[in-house]
């Protein structure tokens, strides 16, 4: 059941306002003037990507000094535990800060979104499950925007079965060494660290109740590799990866949460990307009804404005429609998860509907664009291609409604 409306939620979406503001004033101030000073990087070709396919130098400087300047300003760690120095925000300023960036912002844009720590390449609540002493090691660095880390679950064959992951963690003496692959895992090319998920426990796994745990491993580690990076349709490289463990060794202390329990971290972290998706999948759809709003009220054909026609009208009230209600949807989640700490049926259901409206959404408006929508000039193509990717990413819309179905069929509404 929905968390219900308070005094109190009130008052934060008024808080939430106020951050907001202030958010976007620096993105405005300090990163949008950055992005074009450098504007002939971010055409995402050969400028943008290096020879490996992953970030050139110069762009992962850029995303740098990005980081950096937010941590500075305080805006960089808003997710983070305030018991480890950042804003400790919930899941309602979350869903809301990133539906306001990618509605103002729009798509085939990389530098405004870095401003805010990303739940699986930055500081987020995972950092509560470090050991003491990997704190001390790690944490200054990784709050200040200097250094990023990976999520490390997925698998070639252990995407949306995770259970099914082969990469092993066996204790020998103090230490823990792993083996195993890791496959389209995000920001792994340019990481400091990742957060390892493998197999402790063969029996617990098998049994799908446990035997699972999370290392942070650094990426400089002996045997630790990306062997490639994974270019997506359209483009010249990617941000994902493939990684080898070969005998890696870490510490005691590199383990993260309980021991055979990184599955409920796990969780915890696909919990919010599929939050973050809404919230990013709502915003780029805004944009882009935006766009075509004002285009199709500006185009005129055999001298009647293309806005005139129901055929171009009737599908940006559709669009409306389905944002709308997407929007209100991912709030009351949002909402639900922050009063309740967990509402995975709801999130599930959140992220299938505002991934599939938003692929809706841009097929439409960049119908109505005619041949303009196609070209790169109005960046509708990179909105159509993210709204694709994540209707895969974080649990793909399949593997979602059969969860889903398990509730309703169980009796739940």
């Amino acid at each position: 059941m929905a968390a219900p409306v308070t005094a109190r939620h009130s008052a934060v979406l008024a808080d939430v306002e106020d951050l907001l503001g202030g958010l976007t004033d620096f993105v405005d101030s300090v990163v949008v003037p950055l992005e074009a000073r450098h504007a002939e990087l971010f055409d995402q070709g050969r400028r943008f990507y290096a020879e490996s396919g992953a970030y050139s130098d110069p762009v992962r400087e850029l995303l740098l000094q990005v980081r950096e300047r937010s941590a500075a300003a305080g805006y960089y760690t808003m997710f983070v535990p305030e018991e480890l120095g950042g804003g400790g925000l919930g899941p309602v300023t979350l869903y809301e800060v990133w539906r306001r960036l990618y509605s103002r912002y729009g798509p085939a844009r990389i530098l405004p979104f870095a401003s805010v720590a990303h739940w699986s390449y930055a500081p987020s609540s995972l950092c509560r499950h470090l050991s003491a002493r990997t704190r001390d090691e790690m944490l200054e660095p990784y709050l200040a925007g200097t250094t990023t880390s990976c999520f490390a679950m997925s698998e070639p064959d252990a995407g949306s079965d995770a259970w099914a992951m082969t990469t092993r963690a066996r204790r020998d003496g103090e230490d823990w060494v792993l083996t195993g692959t890791k496959q389209w895992i995000t920001n792994s090319p340019e990481a400091d660290w990742a957060f390892v998920f493998a197999v402790t426990d063969e029996e617990q796994r098998a049994a799908r109740r446990g035997g699972i745990s999370c290392f942070l491993v650094p990426t400089s580690a002996p045997g630790f590799a990306v062997d490639s990076v994974i270019a997506l349709f359209g483009q010249a490289g990617g941000h994902e990866g493939i990684l080898s463990l070969t005998d890696v060794r870490v510490p005691a202390h590199a383990l993260v949460g309980a021991l055979h329990q990184g599955f409920d971290l796990a969780l915890e972290g696909v919990s919010t990307g599929r939050l973050y998706n809404a919230g990013r999948c709502v915003g780029l759809a805004d944009w882009a009804l935006r766009q075509a709003g004002a285009y199709v009220a500006e185009r005129r054909t055999f001298g009647t404005r293309i806005a005139d026609y129901q055929g171009v009208s009737f599908p940006l009230a559709d669009c409306a429609v389905e944002i709308y209600a997407g929007d209100a949807m991912a709030r009351e989640c949002a909402r639900t998860l922050e009063a309740t700490g967990a509402a995975h049926h709801e999130i599930a259901m959140t992220k299938v509907y505002t991934t599939e409206m938003c692929s809706r959404v841009y097929e439409r408006c960049m119908q109505v664009h005619g041949g303009m929508g196609l070209t790169n000039e109005l960046r509708l193509y990179d909105g159509w291609h993210q709204a694709r990717i994540v209707r895969i990413a974080d649990g793909s819309a399949e593997i979602l409604r059969r969860n889903i179905a398990r509730k309703v069929i169980g009796g739940r509404r």
